[in-house]
């Protein structure tokens, strides 16, 4: 069930803090308090780059991660949802395994600059 008071989306501009916050090939949870509620979501870093996405499996609407930080399979290559075992491409967000094959993770766009990673897409 999809709990109403979380938001999906967040304000472009706002600093998140240091990509070095993140480990090459990790993820890491971030959890936004607004006006009009909270906001949950995630980034896994790929060097460089960024992807993010609302914590918000699209099988049940659950949280994917049962420890936190915990979103990427043991490999690393994919996200992994710790209750019905979905996974999905890290760079699209869409489902190729388990029991929403073929839905997608809602993006949050995320971008880098000069060293800090910030809300909204690349400027």
């Amino acid at each position: 069930m999809i709990d109403a008071t979380r938001l999906t989306e967040t304000p472009a501009g706002i600093r998140l803090g240091p990509l070095s916050a993140i480990g090459d090939g990790a993820a890491r949870n971030y959890v936004l308090q607004m006006r009009a509620g909270r906001f949950h979501g995630f980034i896994v870093r790929r060097g460089d780059a960024v992807f993010g996405y609302v914590d918000r499996c699209p099988h049940m609407g659950l949280p994917l991660a049962q420890v936190l930080d915990e979103y990427l399979t043991p490999s690393g290559d994919l996200i992994a949802c710790s209750w019905h075992a979905a996974l999905f491409r890290i760079a699209d967000g869409r489902c190729v395994g388990g029991p929403c094959n073929g839905a997608a993770l809602t993006r949050w766009p995320v971008t880098v600059a000069d060293g800090e990673i910030l809300t909204g897409p690349a400027g």
